[in-house]
C-alpha cells in the first residue's frame, strides 16, 4: 500500500474527531504508539488517582480507674440482651435455652445480692428500713401506733386551748347523729371544744347548745354533712378536718396534721380567714 501524505493523515485524524492539537502535540499518544497503528476506538487510560490513607481508629485505653467489674457487668447485660433477642426472633429450643441458662445466670447473682444486703442491714441500724417509719412488725406496730396516738392527743389538747372544731349537721341526717357521740367523747377525752352549727335549725342530742347556722357554711360551701373545720376563733382561721363519719383515730390524724407546718405547706390554700363569732 503506498504511504499516505501527512497531509491526508491529518485530515483523517480530524474526521474521526480527534482532538486539533493531538496530532501536533509531541506527548500525544498517538505519536508515542505509532507502532500499534489506528487504535481511535480504545478507551483512554484512566488516570491514577491518589487515594487518601485511612488511619486505623485509635485504640481505645482502658481506663485505669475503672472497675473491672463494671467490664464484667455490661458484658452480663449486653450478652444477656443478645440472647434474648435470638431467642424472640428465631425461638429454637438451643437458642431459648441458651438465653434462659445466662438468665437464670443473672437471677442468682441477684439473689445472692439481696442476701448479703439483708446482712448488711441486720447488722447496721442506720441502714435497716424496717427501723424507721411504720414498722412492719405486729407487735412494733402496735407500740407505734400507741405513741403515735399519745402524741397527737397531746397535740389536739395543746390546739384545744385556742382552737374549735366546727361542726356543721342537719336533724334529718343520719350519719350526723352517728357521728354526734364520737364527736362528743373526742371532746371529753382530749380536749378540745367542739361548736355544733344547725344548717336547719334541727336539735342534735349530745349537742343541746348548737347554733343556727348564720351563712358561715355558704362561706366555707358547706354542701355535705356532716363536715368538721378547726377554728381558730381570734385569727379567723379555718381549716378543713373532714366530711362523713370520721372515727376518733382519723381526727386526730388529720387534726394533728393541718395543724402541723408541714400540713400547711403541702396545701396552704385549705385555710381561709373568716369573722367568727
Amino acid at each position: 500500500m503506498a504511504r499516505r501524505p501527512l497531509p491526508l493523515l491529518l485530515a483523517l485524524g480530524l474526521a474521526v474527531g480527534l482532538p486539533a492539537g493531538a496530532a501536533g502535540e509531541s506527548g500525544s499518544p498517538y505519536w508515542r504508539d505509532s507502532w500499534r497503528g489506528w487504535h481511535f476506538y480504545e478507551d483512554p487510560v484512566a488516570e491514577e488517582q491518589a487515594q487518601p490513607a485511612i488511619s486505623a481508629p485509635p485504640t481505645a485505653q482502658p481506663d485505669a480507674g475503672r472497675a473491672p467489674e463494671l467490664d464484667e457487668f455490661e458484658h452480663l447485660q449486653k450478652t444477656l440482651e443478645a440472647y434474648r433477642n435470638i431467642a424472640v426472633i428465631r425461638p429454637t429450643e438451643s437458642n431459648v435455652r441458651r438465653y434462659m441458662a445466662l438468665e437464670a445466670r443473672v437471677v442468682r447473682q441477684a439473689s445472692a445480692f439481696a442476701d448479703v444486703a439483708r446482712r448488711v442491714a441486720w447488722a447496721t441500724p442506720e441502714l435497716d428500713p424496717t427501723l424507721e417509719g411504720r414498722p412492719v412488725n405486729a407487735k412494733a406496730l402496735e407500740v407505734f401506733e400507741e405513741a403515735q396516738r399519745n402524741e397527737r392527743s397531746r397535740t389536739v389538747a395543746r390546739l384545744g386551748e385556742d382552737h374549735v372544731l366546727f361542726f356543721f349537721y342537719r336533724a334529718d341526717c343520719p350519719y350526723c347523729h352517728a357521728f354526734a357521740p364520737v364527736l362528743e367523747a373526742f371532746q371529753a377525752r382530749h380536749g378540745i371544744q367542739v361548736v355544733a352549727v344547725s344548717l336547719d335549725g334541727g336539735p342534735l342530742p349530745g349537742f343541746p347548745a348548737a347554733r343556727m347556722d348564720n351563712g358561715i357554711s355558704a362561706a366555707l360551701e358547706v354542701s355535705q354533712v356532716p363536715a368538721v373545720f378547726l377554728a381558730q376563733p381570734f385569727t379567723g382561721r379555718i381549716t378543713p378536718i373532714g366530711f362523713g363519719v370520721l372515727s376518733e383515730s382519723q381526727l386526730l390524724e388529720r387534726i394533728a396534721i393541718v395543724a402541723s407546718p408541714e400540713g400547711e405547706a403541702l396545701l396552704p390554700g385549705a385555710a381561709r380567714q373568716l369573722a367568727l363569732p
